[in-house]
């Protein structure tokens, strides 16, 4: 493998009708076993003060821009107004998963999940009781088996053991109204999510890229240094597995080059911390 190849290549009543839809949404997501949440915290006391420090210092300037006073200004209505996912508290659980210095690999999807009961705010991955699995997630799972030769515990999907790992499961944008894909596109999260990749891509320890499908792929050019290395393919969802993402071996790819860089190899088989 040529490392070189890719990328040298409020109000009261506002706020108690927030905590009344976040009751709502956590007894939605506790029934599918979802991450337990705070009903009370809405995305906007979250952000950044719960972000892990590395994340918090380098993204704290981003609560007094316009983008995001307008993006947080839509998604209180979305909220309030209809069904959205995930769970608010849920919606930056990328980022509290891996701090900045920790991420070793990045996965990058395009948006959450639509179905109720699925997303948990960590790309790709839905809680360990939802069933029956995304399509999308099955076909990881597929591709890790074959790719790797190892045998998978499909019904542990939280993916709980990769984020440990230093894996960062981003999505470009981080909500979705239920049953309309990508249906908070072009409201501010790209604005977001390219500052996140931006400074990943600042740093020196080399990180591994997976950009999966046209809406990641567009992230390419924020990266630049040569450091870094990019693994694209298509998305894994059903409608495009088939056209490059089953095959990629992007998992022991992604192996060679952690070792290559004297980093200890991802443990893909393990998916959750619950046994």
């Amino acid at each position: 493998m040529q490392l070189n190849s890719a990328n040298r290549t409020v109000t009261d009543k506002e706020q108690g009708a927030v905590a009344q839809l976040g009751e709502r949404v956590v007894r939605n997501d506790e029934v599918a076993g979802s991450i337990p949440v705070c009903s009370t915290n809405s995305l906007l006391n979250r952000f950044p003060e719960k972000l892990p420090p590395g994340w918090r210092k380098l993204l704290q300037n981003e609560l007094n821009e316009p983008y995001f006073q307008k993006l947080t200004d839509f998604l209180r209505s979305e909220y309030q107004s209809k069904e959205v996912y995930p769970a608010q508290e849920n919606v930056m659980a990328a980022l509290q998963s891996v701090d900045f210095d920790e991420v070793r690999v990045v996965i990058l999807g395009q948006d959450p999940y639509h179905g109720e009961g699925q997303a948990i705010g960590l790309s790709f991955a839905v809680p360990n009781r939802l069933k029956p699995k995304p399509p999308s997630l099955k076909n990881i799972f597929k591709e890790i088996a074959q790719d790797l030769g190892c045998s998978i515990d499909t019904e542990k999907s939280d993916l709980s053991s990769w984020t440990a790992q230093g894996v960062l499961l981003l999505n470009t944008v981080l909500t979705v109204r239920k049953a309309e894909a990508f249906s908070h596109r072009d409201r501010g999260w790209e604005i977001l999510t390219d500052k996140i990749i931006r400074h990943l891509n600042s740093r020196q320890k080399p990180i591994v890229f997976l950009l999966w499908g046209a809406a990641a792929q567009k992230k390419k050019t924020l990266i630049t240094n040569q450091q870094h290395f990019i693994l694209e393919a298509a998305h894994p969802s059903p409608l495009s597995a088939h056209n490059g993402f089953l095959g990629c071996k992007h998992f022991s790819k992604t192996n060679a080059a952690l070792t290559s860089w004297g980093q200890v190899a991802i443990d893909w088989s393990k998916t959750s911390h619950e046994n």
